[in-house]
């Protein structure tokens, strides 16, 4: 049996309570991975892989550069435990004392290169109802900004909802666990137990007035992160509580097929609607923008609200001007202040915070005296907090350093004793100098100097021939060389200790006095916490301002019909990313008699785009933001469902068609008559009779069943014929014409179907090759004049083979299949059951099935 050293057992039993996680284990200026977890760190972070002399695998990083070896762990998914010394080595019995100060998660980031300023960071924590909902709870802990909410469905819905939030960790139960481990393998998120859950006690403040079914994921969540980080939770806020029914609710799959947050070809922020909207010049305002598109609002008074101060702001181009400056040198108050409640700020932080504040009287100052109701408004609401600003720029210097024990981070004057050191410390050398000067004219000796060394420390000296002039009265021999004596006296013994002292000694009280500076702070989170808020919400007001005016947007009118009327309606994000070309804008009226719209038309023209418009016009406005349009009157939409584009799981096992599928269940199963459905193409990922009867059952169910505003595009013509049967549904189609053999795109929405496809244009304009455009119109030409005659005729199976073989340089005559003579008896029952079909009354299915029935009947 192997018996390993006592620092290896130390690390053994550490690493029993970190198994799921890399344990980062310090030793001197080094922080050292062993066994399994140096093996794999080295692969992953590219480090050499040693052993120690008992063959143990083993590789280290640097103490002073860990913080990038952590983050790039903690940026692909993984845990890592800090384990440090925690009693001082020369003062340590046997091993020195370790211990894990600090649980390093995906979801529990506050600090660090990697993070982005704009984004938030959130963890999760979730549990199953036995009402077929899901309590769920997710807090950004580097903000301290919490929620609840409770959402219909079940384990399948808890991905979703973590996917849209771009949610980094889950915190769950054994039991959830097994549900959703499967689940989160193809996910970019951490799956974590934890079985304890914080007190009753310590949790009420934190959940005040939310239902009782979120408690327990709170009380897991915060228990976790307590665990986990070893420190206060102090800068958390009660975590808010949101009705699902008081936001637009946009599903992960719609938001990601409207590009609101990422693009779906780079997955990065250019092509989307954040893109579009984020004039926002603080970070607090980015994040609040980004949760303002994940959920918009759903209550008319609300959105009211907003829209009232994007238009004051818009109508005051100096102001929001002014405001913008000032808000330049405003830091992200949210983040310093949960550093602070974490106890890691520094100096530079709270210099950082007293900058922020002193910002804030100008813009208060600004809203309260402009002309404005509801500006004059938010400006008496915010609280200025100069009494923080105030005991900040009497103790934090100027520019203090990053590290707060290298001295330099109070200011001068702050104490008297700590001036005292400093004086000292910097000044000593001068003061000797003085000292000795000062001897040299009260002795007469010329050459009388003062020096140091480390075992005798300050001493005056005097040459043999000047040992005469030593005023007995004060000095004191210290020690006796060969020609010199040397002496120390009572004033230089006193300053000796002072000076020797002084730079420890201030080093000391600075960081004494700086770490109750911050203790004190702590106090005056939750007021900053409330001006971060404010100052957030301004700079997304005024980043909406700034949009609406660079891009002639309208202000939006609701009303309580769930008419829509959205007039010269333009895609924004495709306008910006046109440049300087034109757009061409389309109108889109939905009435309560006429909601449902079947777009026709040819690949190319418009239809994704122009419904994709019409949500993101929906979005734009319930979020508070001005419209592209020239008029929009509104209905509150309750939900947006889109199926739009096509793409493989390939990881998930399921098919492009499967997904559509699945999605589109999604969308009927939860739409209500208030919410706004789109289908781009429904059914083209199997056989056209299935893809159109799919297309069909799905359009008659939601005209009624459901009723909600639909926009429904398709290449399945037959579909047209809809309109003679679903009163609420128009057929629309977008235009295109042909110009010297060449298709032309419109991109404007007319009524009616549309009556060609153009499919090989579009063919042609992608440069396949010449051979295959030509056999294709010749083999369209055959397909439309067998429906114009009814003709079986069918070109000779050679031919179609050899079209291409480049040998064959004589067309080959074509064969006639005969068709096979149906006997007059068989013909007749054909006949008669043909006439008793109720065609207006039958189903595609039920369609399909007679067909099949009648061709048994000729064979």
């Amino acid at each position: 049996m192997t018996t390993h050293t006592p620092m290896m057992q130390q690390y053994l039993k550490i690493k029993e309570d970190y198994i799921d996680a890399f344990l980062f284990f310090r030793l001197g200026d080094f922080y050292e991975l062993f066994f399994d977890d140096a093996i794999k760190a080295a692969a992953i972070l590219e480090i050499t892989l040693t052993s120690r002399k008992d063959n143990i695998p083993m590789c280290g990083v640097p103490h002073h550069a860990a913080q990038n070896y952590v983050e790039s762990l903690i940026s692909k998914g993984y845990k890592v435990a800090i384990c440090e010394q925690v009693e001082d080595p020369k003062h340590a019995k046997g091993v020195v004392k370790r211990e894990v100060i600090r649980l390093v998660t995906p979801g529990t980031i506050i600090e660090g290169k990697g993070m982005q300023n704009k984004t938030n960071y959130f963890i999760a924590s979730a549990d199953l109802l036995q009402t077929n909902e899901v309590a769920f709870s997710y807090l950004d802990v580097s903000t301290g900004d919490g929620f609840t909410t409770i959402i219909k469905g079940n384990e399948k819905e808890v991905i979703q909802e973590l996917l849209a939030l771009q949610a980094k960790e889950l915190i769950v139960s054994e039991q959830l666990y097994v549900l959703i481990n499967d689940l989160s393998t193809t996910h970019d998120f951490t799956l974590s137990i934890e079985k304890e859950e914080l007190s009753n006690d310590e949790v009420v403040k934190y959940i005040v007035n939310h239902p009782e079914e979120t408690h327990q994921t709170v009380k897991r969540l915060l228990q976790y992160i307590q665990k986990t980080q070893k420190r206060s939770l102090l800068h958390i806020q009660p975590f808010t509580f949101q009705k699902r029914d008081s936001f637009l609710t946009i599903d992960y799959h719609s938001k990601r097929n409207l590009e609101l947050i990422s693009s779906i070809r780079s997955g990065d922020q250019k092509g989307t609607l954040l893109w579009l909207l984020d004039e926002t010049v603080t970070a607090m305002g980015g994040r609040k923008l980004k949760q303002w598109i994940h959920q918009p609002l759903a209550h008319k008074q609300s959105i009211e609200t907003r829209l009232e101060v994007v238009t004051s702001f818009l109508e005051d181009f100096m102001l929001r001007e002014e405001i913008k400056e000032l808000f330049k040198e405003v830091y992200d108050l949210e983040r310093l202040v949960g550093r602070i409640g974490f106890g890691s700020a520094g100096g530079r932080d709270l210099a950082q915070l007293r900058q922020s504040l002193s910002k804030i009287p100008s813009i208060k100052h600004l809203l309260v005296n402009s002309s404005n109701s509801a500006l004059i408004k938010l400006g008496q609401a915010i609280e200025d907090c100069q009494d923080i600003w105030r005991k900040l720029e009497v103790a934090i210097s100027e520019n203090p350093p990053i590290s707060v024990k290298d001295g330099g981070v109070i200011r001068d004057g702050y104490n008297e004793h700590l001036d005292k050191l400093r004086d000292a410390s910097v000044n000593g050398k001068r003061w000797i100098a003085e000292l000795e000067q000062k001897e040299r004219e009260m002795t007469g000796a010329k050459n009388l100097k003062i020096g140091y060394n480390r075992v005798f420390g300050y001493y005056i000296e005097l040459t043999k021939s000047y040992i005469h002039l030593a005023d007995e009265e004060r000095y004191m021999r210290k020690q006796t060389l060969a020609n010199a004596e040397r002496y120390i006296t009572d004033e230089l013994k006193e300053k000796e200790s002072l000076i020797l002292s002084a730079e420890d000694e201030s080093l000391l009280l600075e960081y004494e006095l700086f770490t109750q500076l911050r203790e004190e702070i702590k106090a005056y989170i939750p007021r900053v916490q409330q001006l971060a808020k404010q100052i957030s919400e301004l700079d997304v007001y005024i980043a909406f301002a700034q949009v609406s005016d660079k891009h002639r947007l309208t202000k939006p009118i609701f009303h309580e019909s769930n008419a829509m009327e959205i007039k010269e309606g333009r895609h924004p994000v495709v306008e910006k990313m046109m440049n300087n070309q034109l757009y061409v804008p389309n109108d889109c009226v939905l009435s309560v008699d006429e909601n449902m719209l079947l777009i026709t038309g040819p690949n190319m023209s418009g239809k994704s785009t122009f419904m994709r418009q019409v949500a993101i016009t929906v979005i734009m406005a319930q979020i508070g933001c001005y419209v592209p349009a020239e008029t929009a009157i509104l209905p509150i939409v309750d939900k947006i469902f889109t199926r739009i584009g096509a793409a493989d799981d390939l990881a998930g096992g399921q098919s492009t068609f499967m997904i559509e599928m699945m999605e589109s269940q999604h969308a009927i199963m939860n739409a209500t008559s208030n919410s706004l459905l789109l289908f781009d193409e429904i059914g083209r990922g199997t056989s056209t009779y299935d893809g159109m009867s799919l297309a069909q059952a799905m359009m008659e169910y939601i005209h009624d069943h459901i009723g909600a505003n639909t926009l429904f595009s398709t290449h399945y013509h037959e579909l047209t014929d809809l309109e003679q049967t679903l009163p609420k549904l128009r057929n629309v189609h977008v235009s295109a014409t042909e110009k010297d053999g060449k298709v032309v795109f419109l991109h404007k929405l007319k009524d009616g179907p549309a009556d060609k496809s153009y499919g090989i244009h579009v063919a042609e304009l992608a440069e396949l090759p010449e051979e295959i455009i030509t056999r294709a119109r010749e083999i369209l030409e055959t397909f439309e004049l067998q429906e114009k005659t009814g003709s079986t005729e069918l070109v000779n199976e050679e031919k179609q083979l050899s079209f291409f073989d480049e040998q064959i340089n004589q067309p080959v005559e074509t064969k006639v299949v005969e068709t096979k003579v149906v006997e007059s008896s068989s013909a007749d029952k054909v006949m008669k059951k043909l006439k008793k079909i109720n065609i207006s009354g039958t189903t595609p299915l039920e369609a399909l099935q007679l067909l099949f029935e009648l061709q048994n009947e000729i064979e």
